[in-house]
């Protein structure tokens, strides 16, 4: 394809010594990284490369994209509030979406995952349940509250000006670690659901909402026999898993260009 992959050096943060990189640059890898070379400031020394990274927290941010496709999300109801909030008064905060057992689903409001999206009860919960002290210390940190939702198959799915490129399906690794690859041979279905998602993100867009980045990862979930939107992630700080890296090179080096 004629173009070159060079490795990323963590101690240039500290050192300030990044290479001098020629035509378009897209870094893949760590997502805070990701997200450093994206804010990157040249006054301070930061690399000059462009685009540098899609890693644009804000226009990812769930509070941004959720209410243009509410009705395709896993779930419809879901509710903006903080890990101190929540942890103070779970019953009142956030007992209207506990299932029977006292249970609900909370991730962070960010993309850059502070904390895992996780199943927890209401019943005892406290910051240290959502990793606070671990990746982060603010306990105003906005997160997002569901309703537990039991996700089946899943998919990944790779997405550069406005089209899916490639995608594969996924799967929780064994034991609940990690994510094993699945199949690269999308279902049409899949591939409909992703479209209809994309326009609604697309259409529904406010002047006053960070625009998503041209090229950004969308995961779809089967939940109760219906496909359903899981989450928007960072493309340069997403696993690609078993999609075709080639197609994805060859869509982000016309992109980027």
């Amino acid at each position: 394809m004629g173009h070159g992959v060079s490795s990323w050096s963590d101690p240039w943060w500290s050192s300030r010594g990044f290479p001098e990189l020629e035509g378009p640059v897209v870094f893949h890898g760590s997502l805070q990284n990701a997200a450093q070379i994206a804010e990157a400031r040249p006054e301070l020394g930061l690399p000059r490369w462009s685009p540098g990274a899609y890693c644009g927290r804000e226009g990812l941010r769930c509070r941004a994209w959720y209410p243009q496709v509410a009705e395709l999300l896993v779930d419809s109801d879901y509710m903006l509030t903080t890990v101190d909030a929540l942890c103070r008064a779970p019953e009142a905060v956030a007992g209207a979406l506990a299932d029977g057992g006292g249970e609900i689903f909370v991730r962070p409001d960010s993309p850059l995952k502070p904390f895992s999206g996780r199943v927890v009860a209401l019943a005892g919960l406290s910051p240290a349940t959502l990793d606070y002290g671990f990746y982060y210390d603010d306990l105003a940190l906005p997160i997002v509250v569901m309703r537990r939702r039991e996700v089946g198959r899943e998919w990944r799915l790779v997405v550069v000006d406005g089209s899916v490129v490639t995608g594969c399906g996924y799967a929780v690794g064994e034991h609940g670690q990690g994510r094993e690859a699945g199949s690269a041979t999308l279902d049409p279905a899949v591939l409909e659901f992703a479209a209809k998602v994309i326009a609604a993100l697309t259409e529904g867009r406010l002047d006053s909402v960070p625009p998503l980045d041209r090229a950004y990862v969308l995961d779809v979930g089967e939940v109760e026999g219906a496909l359903r939107l899981v989450e928007l992630n960072p493309f340069s700080g997403a696993d690609l898993y078993g999609c075709d890296l080639r197609r994805v090179a060859e869509a982000i080096a016309v992109s980027a260009e």
